[in-house]
């Protein structure tokens, strides 16, 4: 599925992408090979410029020659990581300062220290064969090839634990230096925020104006029509009671379709059985009331929260509604799952496709979807089928 405006965001944020092991490894490999070169830049180019560092004339001059190296350095664990381990940073903001130094400066620490550690594994690798080598040819006792046996199986055991720490101490290293600051993460949310405040306000306004549209062109027609019915009536009644009897029984059929589009102005509005019957019964509902066939498939096991029932809700209506009125669909299908915290929909339509993901209605979706910090994907390629994707958290 094709994402369409949303979760898009691994450049941005730092995020990355899973990657299979043999990749990592080569990548912790690699990481050992750096580690290498940046000790040796420290050594070969940070001892001859440690004197003009700590005179203040020439501190400036030869901090610039010590990272002008640290710029270089720091591209190559920039590629290393986007190489080996998917990650995505965002591109640098301008040349490196000091915490490119510092950064250089743990990393050769971790790199080294892992280094050691595979060394370690390496060698008890080694012993481990020379042991099973023995062992075959029956030169140690029951007793040595249990007590060894069980000694290696805990020096495997710290080995492996601490190369895994070493591992992921690089990683949020890494994620601390070339991602975004925690200042830029909050602004990036309150801008977020601001975003889906206003797309919810106007939300609300255009479904203010959709209810009006409804009473004033539906039932205020209707209501006019049903007056005119019963003013003829009673002005006839005493000339053609039979004419007046007609006019009555008109009267009494435009009261009942009057009352049927009530209760469905009222429903879009907000459906009682949403809070007295659950959702899945408010999505029965939407499912009689389409034209086209809904197929439903519901696996939620425990009691939603209101804000998210209630978006979900009005998702799945919203994209059932616009996938009978202009998909040209002969069937809809539904399926609504909760999986672990968060509440997973699925709309999808057999009908000709082409969606805009900018249009009125999806633009809706997305703005429900991000008033409950969800996120909405939609794939509507030329020709069908449409799917709606919509991820909600319940926590």
């Amino acid at each position: 599925m094709q994402s369409s405006g949303t979760g898009q965001q691994g450049a941005a944020t730092g995020e990355f992408t899973a990657t299979p092991w043999p990749r990592r490894a080569l990548g912790t490999l690699a990481g050992c090979g750096t580690a290498l070169l940046h000790a040796g830049y420290f050594l070969l180019a940070g001892t001859p410029l440690a004197p003009f560092l700590l005179w203040p004339r020439t501190r400036t001059t030869a901090l610039g020659v010590l990272l002008g190296g640290a710029r270089r350095l720091t591209g190559l664990e920039r590629g290393r990581r986007s190489s080996f381990f998917g990650d995505r940073f965002p591109a640098p903001a301008g040349p490196p300062g000091p915490e490119a130094l510092r950064y250089l400066a743990v990393r050769t620490g971790t790199g080294l220290l892992l280094t050691l550690v595979l060394a370690l594994l390496l060698f008890g690798v080694v012993l481990a064969g020379i042991l099973a080598l023995r062992a075959v040819q029956l030169s140690l006792g029951v007793g040595q090839l249990v007590s060894q046996a069980a000694l290696g199986g805990v020096l495997l055991f710290l080995d492996v634990q601490g190369l895994y720490a070493l591992a992921a101490l690089d990683t949020r290293t890494a994620h601390a230096f070339f991602g975004p600051s925690e200042r830029e993460l909050l602004q990036r949310r309150i801008d977020e925020l601001a975003t889906s405040r206003a797309a919810v306000v106007a939300a609300v306004d255009t479904e203010r104006r959709r209810i009006e549209r409804d009473l004033h062109d539906g039932i205020q027609q209707r209501l006019v029509a049903l007056s005119m019915l019963l003013g003829r009536a009673r002005r006839g009644r005493a000339r053609d009671p039979e004419r007046a009897d007609a006019l009555l029984t008109q009267a009494h059929q435009e009261t009942q379709d009057v009352l049927a589009e009530l209760r469905e102005v009222t429903w879009r509005v907000y459906p009682s059985a949403l809070d007295t019957l659950g959702l899945q019964e408010a999505l029965g509902g939407v499912s009689e009331r389409c034209a086209l066939p809904v197929r439903t498939e519901y696996d939620v096991d425990r009691p939603l929260p209101q804000p998210v029932r209630t978006a979900a809700y009005f998702v799945i209506s919203e994209a059932v509604t616009n996938a009978a009125k202009h998909a040209q669909a002969s069937k809809i299908g539904v399926r609504v799952q909760l999986l672990s915290y968060t509440l997973h929909l699925t709309i999808t339509d057999d009908g000709r496709g082409g969606a805009d993901p900018a249009g009125g209605g999806l633009t809706g979706l997305r703005s429900r979807v991000a008033a409950c910090n969800g996120v909405l994907r939609i794939d509507s390629p030329a020709g069908g089928p449409t799917t709606i994707a919509a991820e909600l958290p319940c926590t």
